[in-house]
């Protein structure tokens, strides 16, 4: 997703319980002044330095061509077939080292600040339809975008043209209509059954699953590899 996106509404800081809020305040350098969303893109900007080489390959899922499903063990590898090397087994690997962190703590291996940024920046990749996706799109994307006189049919600018077409460009209006769907909209129903996670392993499943089902019904259904999409295909895909 766009870095202008990420940096300004992917973590909604104000929907975290107060302990969970102020364990990520003591984890963010003081330029952040307390804004995790400011510091979300970073794991894109760092995945093309030597030192990460190592995160190309866990912002995606690639799974079989068509198969419109998923498996961990099955698709949770890079592409010399490194298991765990997913975004689902990011997930997990930053999860766990946030939960063994002690505040004060000088001899763990990790840096946890790093770790705290990774694991934000994975939740939304998860979360992203087109980023759990078919093997033979460069990491679960299309590359077909329309020569259209918008210019603005590219699966991943769907979200920035409806930021200008329903929104002026007013980031705070778009992220006060996303907030609003969790804490008293279409989603406020959901809210409950989404924060039980006994174990991480099933709830990744179900977050990949989820994406998966949803790119085969709205991003892969209907379109052929190299198709030039039309207009069509922003307005009816732009709801999800």
């Amino acid at each position: 997703m766009n870095s202008l996106l990420w940096d300004q509404f992917f973590v909604v800081v104000g929907l975290l319980e107060p302990e969970a809020a102020a364990a990520v305040e003591n984890l963010l350098p003081d330029y952040a002044n307390g804004d995790l969303s400011s510091l979300c893109v970073w794991p894109d900007q760092v995945r093309h330095w030597y030192r990460y080489r190592w995160d190309k390959s866990l912002h995606f899922i690639d799974t079989p061509d068509v198969a419109c499903s998923y498996e961990f063990s099955r698709d949770c590898h890079d592409q010399h077939g490194v298991k765990d090397m997913c975004v689902a087994g990011a997930i997990q690997n930053f999860t766990s080292q946030l939960l063994h962190f002690r505040e004060g703590s000088s001899d763990r291996p990790y840096n946890m600040t790093e770790a705290l940024l990774f694991l934000s920046h994975f939740m939304g990749d998860i979360h992203q339809p087109m980023h759990v996706g078919f093997t033979t799109m460069k990491e679960g994307t299309p590359s077909c975008c329309a020569g259209l006189d918008t210019n603005r049919i590219c699966i991943m600018e769907i979200i920035l043209t409806a930021l200008k077409d329903y929104y002026e460009q007013n980031l705070g209006s778009l992220q006060e209509d996303l907030v609003g769907n969790f804490t008293d909209g279409i989603w406020y129903d959901d809210v409950a059954a989404w924060e039980q996670c006994d174990d991480l392993l099933p709830c990744l499943n179900k977050y990949a699953t989820e994406s998966m089902n949803i790119a085969c019904k709205w991003g892969y259904k209907g379109v052929m590899s190299g198709q030039t999409l039309a207009e069509e295909y922003f307005d009816s895909r732009m709801p999800m």
